[in-house]
């Protein structure tokens, strides 16, 4: 990966006006955030450039507003909940650019901070338009981008910002790039993926280019019926994408082309409905009933999984082996997650893992605090995981 400046090559950083991106699109109940960890993520770059005496503004997006000021996707909200976490005075400002954001600024001395509202307010954000970016611009001296997790877009305050003032990584994307290098840019090897999930539909472009990165593709989660499917072995009525039976056989084509293997079930346990608790059997993936489905994967299929990730230097995990928001099919995930915690723990493991699911299982076993990361990103860390350049990223390392 080229080289991208951070926090560190700043230099003086007193009484620079520094934009900062951050990642406040947090869950909100009844006007409250409920789950506040994207802001305990942006903390440390916030904390530490008002420590150096920086006048820290915050930029950020909420929900989907396109283009029109909609009140309930203010940040304003939010601006008490990122002071609660920094335990520190954050003051709002009720636009981005123009008079209120400008009047804002004009008012703050060294080591405060600003939350500017919800810069989706304005059309040129995610059309990320040269007025937009240049009126953003006009508000700091220094661009500061913390938000990996928006960085797989092109918009005006993730990426265009950085065309028009230095640019720098905080600390929450520097430890991304970092991680994610050590996970697929230049990683150790023997290189372990999991890739579990519902559809191969919204994955073929991870599965394509993985096959040619990684030593061993370990495939789970409704998707691996559908490559069981393609080889001829009656999945019964668990989730299958039989359309995709071609797609599936290329992508085995490609892998063996690469040498990379790949691990499937050899047994499951099948149920009759989809629901917790539910009455189920193990069976080898040649026996699944006509009338039953394939809910997760069964124990010998988790041993070679488990075989591997010992095996393994890196270890790159995005989604679930089963279905493991309903007990008993959780068991298969819950098992490898655990076993990758323990290496990782023992040091001969280097585990990246992230998207939606992932973190929510891997909280689920109780280890995501074990991993060498866990991304809280979705769709950026998908995208990198496809090999796709990250807009958000190139800008800071072409700077």
């Amino acid at each position: 990966m080229p080289a991208f400046k951070t926090i560190d090559d700043l230099g003086d950083a007193s009484g620079k006006r520094a934009l900062v991106r951050v990642d406040l699109n947090v869950p909100v109940s009844d006007g409250k955030v409920s789950d506040a960890t994207r802001i305990e993520r942006v903390a440390p770059t916030i904390r530490e450039l008002s420590q150096k005496g920086a006048k820290v503004i915050l930029l950020a997006h909420f929900g989907r507003p396109k283009g029109e000021a909609v009140a309930d996707m203010s940040l304003k909200p939010i601006a008490i909940a990122v002071e609660e976490v920094l335990d520190q005075h954050v003051a709002f400002a009720g636009d981005c650019i123009g008079t209120a954001a400008e009047d804002a600024i004009a008012a703050m001395n060294n080591g405060d901070i600003l939350l500017l509202e919800n810069t989706r307010f304005h059309k040129g954000e995610e059309k990320n338009t040269p007025e937009f970016a240049a009126a953003l611009a006009k508000l700091g001296d220094i661009y500061v981008n913390d938000a990996f997790s928006a960085a797989h877009r092109a918009h005006a305050s993730t990426e265009g910002l950085a065309h028009y003032l230095p640019a720098y990584a905080g600390r929450t994307m520097q430890a991304e790039l970092e991680a994610l290098e050590k996970g697929l840019g230049a990683p150790k090897r023997p290189v372990v993926a999991i890739v579990g999930g519902a559809k191969v539909s919204t994955k073929i472009d991870l599965l394509s280019n993985l096959v040619t990165r990684v030593d061993a593709l370990v495939i789970g989660g409704g998707m691996a019926n559908t490559f069981l499917a393609a080889q001829g072995i009656d999945v019964g009525k668990s989730l299958c994408e039989h359309d995709l039976a071609d797609t599936a056989r290329q992508i085995l084509k490609d892998a063996e082309a690469a040498g990379c293997a790949i691990v499937l079930p050899v047994d499951g346990v099948v149920a009759r409905e989809f629901k917790a608790n539910a009455d189920n059997e193990t069976v080898d993936v040649n026996a699944i009933p006509a009338d039953a489905m394939m809910l997760d994967v069964g124990p010998k299929s988790v041993e070679k999984v488990n075989e591997w990730i010992s095996k393994g230097a890196t270890l790159v995990w995005n989604g679930p082996l089963g279905a493991f928001e309903i007990p008993p099919f959780d068991t298969a995930t819950v098992s490898a997650a655990r076993h990758a915690a323990e290496c990782t723990k023992a040091g001969t493991l280097t585990s990246v893992a992230g998207g939606g699911d992932t973190v929510a299982a891997l909280n689920h076993a109780g280890v995501a605090d074990d991993f060498t990361y866990v991304s809280t990103a979705g769709g950026a860390f998908l995208e990198w995981m496809e090999g796709k350049e990250l807009p958000g990223v190139a800008v800071l390392t072409a700077a």
